[in-house]
């Protein structure tokens, strides 16, 4: 046959793309290469491959329906892929376990572009609530779904091959069994795909001989080789195979080959070579994962029209969803998000799937044993080590040197990127530090456009991965050259690096590093760490101290230290690593925290160990008052001991709803408890109540009610116990002396009343001198008696001393002060 018989020309196939009819005549068993057809009439036996090598136009769906035997194998497949697919096999499951993938499968953020130097940055160093908003701002209108993954592009290009990329434990095997089972559910490419096969790279370098397509297929699937040869000869148009996990081959793929038959014998990466560049089935569609580190070479091969797409990870909203299914009883669940939604870099990593995993299996495991939420679950290094052995043991394949080596060696990049303040690396210094970095799990490879060239950077996933493998490589050192090291950083730079030291020395994680890996620590590292602690911030002392996890150490660091936080944000970690170490203690010397936009819900947690304190000052972010009553209920609540010294102020530019106190003192003793309040906006300036010998039941929202609306003197005479007030007010109207008259006749219990006054007028006095006060009550009133109330800082000259008891009224001329309140 002439070639003009098996190919029509560049002109005919534009006219059969333009016009509305097109006939074509050939021989049986000839093929021709055309744009899409519609709208013809094909004559005799002919095989139309569709998109000639130029031709991008849009491609529909075969409409060639598959004959009931096909169809029936189809659905036989389909049965025996729900059935195995629908389950789970996690990295801890014993021999027979398993969870339903329905249980642990939650939508990851896919994206469908790459990302430049600056975004990439962007999403490398930021973490806690700013690391969520860039996922947000990728996904807002970035994301695709599975179902849209082979839709036409805005050129209305359908991909032929998609490239599904993502870093170790982001979940791109996990997404290929969901897309597996919802395809064989009839709820994923319905119509467009007839059959899904799946391959995975690390099954294929385990066949030695050589062997088909057909033949490799039918090892992953229930199909025999006759069966699969049957299904794609019917109709390879709407067969998809999705190759999982490119980047594992452990064989390099071949240059080239002319492989083009699925029956034809080669060895199984030839095999896989030709149906990935579309020597072998063209007409098929790929999905293929990969990591980072093996995209470039998969791109160079893979047939087109390609699509890049990248998984992200979770989101926040999808970290909440994964933590939902996991736990489905909703106090743990609560108890375990709430508890890592408080720890900005845990809830940071927890975008990495397999990390959510780690956290939620060892807080299921410590919160059913019944251990307090309080106490500390886990600390962040812990978790960074499951991680590191996680990845270690089934994402390594075919290291190229010992673990040892491999963990110095990202080490010291790691430190190179912190001291230069550096989250990418360029080819050169990554392959001169590190031996095999496309088969280091750690480790991403990213590719930027430079003018008309490429750039190949490395990066680690995220920042916190390279502060944790920075304090790995430190404590591989002799100690003075560690200390050393973290004298010389820059102390912003190393805090994050200081906290994984301190966990790194644990106990229970040394003994795992020596056991496991054979990295063995200096003894003499902890004293050396225990030296550069006065020069920490305090803040960063309680992380530190928390991550090491050694009541001991705590005890022996905390017990004689004044803990002063001042002018930094309290989060609800560092209320945590608070909580956390005072339970090491017994009695600490003094806690303040002051300015530090401490909310109340943030307070609550550190409640239960304030008695510790022999005194504690506080200044809560302003609050309405309802806030400040739950703050005082707790307060009261949580007291353990005998003794107890709080103070709480409230910054002088109150929230609006806080209108009734500025300050509260709390003293309690074994003899006495004392409260003293200044009222926010209030004549009263400040008053004081002693109750002998306990505290009794006071109603915080009433007592600051009573504040606000100046009925003060008729709310305390219901409070049990009260013994003595003293008082400083502005001015002793005719109203403030018939309200403190009132009080002491309705307080059976109280003994003393004594009141400051700036200006003691005239009609105060006369309510007075009428009187009549009960035995066992004495009042006493001070301050100046002029007929005109004194200028501030004035020197007054007629200051008096009021007395008050059942024996009647006195008055007592008091000597002027040199030094004028």
């Amino acid at each position: 046959m002439d070639t003009s018989d098996q190919f029509c020309s560049n002109n005919d196939i534009l006219r059969s793309h333009a016009g509305p009819n097109v006939s074509v005549a050939a021989q049986s068993g000839s093929h021709v290469t055309t744009p899409v057809l519609t709208n013809n009439t094909i004559t005799g036996n002919v095989n139309i491959i569709h998109n000639a090598p130029g031709f991008t136009c849009f491609r529909p769906h075969s409409e060639k329906t598959p004959s009931s035997a096909i169809r029936s194998l189809i659905l036989k497949y389909k049965k025996l892929i729900c059935n195995e697919y629908q389950y789970v096999t996690e990295y801890n499951s014993l021999p027979g376990e398993h969870v339903l993938l329905s249980e642990r499968y939650t939508q990851p953020l896919i994206i469908q572009r790459y990302r430049n130097q600056k975004e990439r940055e962007e999403e490398i160093s930021s973490s806690g609530e700013s690391f969520q908003q860039v996922l947000s701002s990728r996904s807002s209108d970035e994301s695709v779904h599975l179902n849209s993954l082979f839709n036409p592009d805005d050129h209305r290009i359908s991909p032929s091959a998609v490239i599904l990329q993502g870093n170790s434990g982001n979940g791109k095997s996990f997404t290929v069994q969901k897309i597996m089972m919802d395809w064989a559910s009839g709820d994923l490419y319905k119509g467009r795909f007839d059959i899904v096969f799946h391959l995975m790279c690390k099954e294929i370098n385990r066949i030695s001989d050589k062997k088909s397509l057909v033949e490799i297929l039918s090892y992953s699937c229930s199909l025999t080789s006759n069966e699969i040869s049957q299904i794609l000869q019917q109709s390879p148009e709407k067969v998809l195979f999705i190759i999982d996990g490119f980047d594992e081959l452990i064989e390099d793929i071949y240059p080239m080959t002319t492989y083009t038959d699925p029956l034809q014998e080669a060895p199984p990466v030839v095999t896989l070579n030709a149906l990935l560049r579309g020597h072998i089935l063209p007409e098929s569609f790929l999905l293929v994962t990969t990591r980072s580190t093996a995209t470039d070479t998969l791109s160079k091969l893979l047939k087109g029209p390609q699509r890049f797409t990248e998984i992200m990870g979770f989101s926040e909203k999808g970290v909440e969803e994964y933590f939902h299914k996991f736990f489905k009883n909703n106090e743990l669940f609560r108890k375990a998000y709430e508890r890592v939604r408080a720890n900005e870099t845990l809830i940071t990593a927890c975008s990495i799937p397999v990390i959510c995993w780690i956290i939620c299996t060892v807080m299921r495991e410590r919160l059913s044993d019944g251990v307090d939420v309080t106490s500390g679950l886990e600390t962040t290094t812990s978790i960074y080590i499951d991680f590191m052995s996680t990845l270690l043991e089934h994402h390594c394949q075919g290291l190229s040197q010992s673990i040892p080596t491999l963990l110095r060696s990202l080490g010291k990049l790691a430190e190179r990127g912190i001291v230069e303040q550096q989250v990418l690396f360029d080819e050169k210094t990554v392959y001169g530090t590190v031996s095999d970095p496309a088969g280091n799990p750690f480790l991403c490879k990213v590719l930027f456009k430079r003018k008309i060239h490429q750039e190949t950077m490395f990066s680690f996933m995220h920042l916190s991965f390279q502060e944790f493998f920075t304090a790995l490589y430190y404590i591989s050192l002799d100690s003075e050259t560690l200390k050393e090291k973290i004298t010389e950083m820059h102390y912003g730079r190393c805090e994050a690096v200081r906290h994984f030291l301190f966990g790194l020395l644990n106990k229970e994680v040394r003994k795992t590093l020596k056991r496991k890996y054979g990295v063995c620590v200096d003894p003499n590292i902890q004293h050396s760490l225990k030296e550069i602690l006065p020069s920490t911030q305090p803040l960063s002392i309680l992380h530190c101290l928390y991550e090491l996890h050694e009541q001991s150490f705590v005890k022996d660091i905390l017990s004689t230290k004044h803990i002063f936080i001042c002018y930094k944000p309290l989060r609800r970690a560092d209320c945590w690593a608070l909580l956390y170490c005072c339970q090491c203690c017994q009695r600490i010397k003094e806690l303040t925290i002051y300015c530090c936009r401490f909310m109340s819900e943030n307070m609550s947690m550190i409640v239960p160990v304030l008695h510790k304190f022999e005194k504690v000052t506080l200044t809560p972010e302003t609050q309405p008052d309802s806030a400040l009553v739950d703050l005082m209920h707790d307060i009261i609540r949580g007291k353990t001991q005998n003794s107890l010294s709080v103070r709480i102020e409230l910054a002088y530019y109150s929230h609006p709803e806080c209108r009734a106190v500025s300050l509260i003192d709390l003293s309690v003793s074994e003899e006495l408890s004392r409260i003293t309040i200044h009222p926010q906006y209030c004549e009263l300036r400040s008053f004081s109540l002693t109750f002998q010998p306990d505290l009794p039941n006071i109603d915080w929202a009433s007592l600051f009610q009573a504040l606000t609306s100046q009925t003060l003197m008729f709310f305390l005479p219901c409070l049990s116990g009260l013994k003595k007030i003293e008082m400083e007010m502005k001015s002793l109207t005719k109203t403030w002396a018939i309200q403190i008259i009132f009080l002491s006749k309705n307080c059976p219990s109280l003994t003393e009343v004594r009141t400051n006054v700036c200006w003691i007028p005239e009609e105060g006095i006369k309510v007075l001198q009428k009187a009549h006060i009960r035995p066992g009550c004495a009042l006493t009133f001070e301050g100046c008696s002029c007929q005109t109330e004194c200028s501030y800082g004035t020197i007054c000259k007629k200051r008096v001393q009021i007395n008050l008891h059942a024996g009647g009224f006195f008055t007592e001329t008091l000597r002027p002060s040199l030094f004028p309140s």
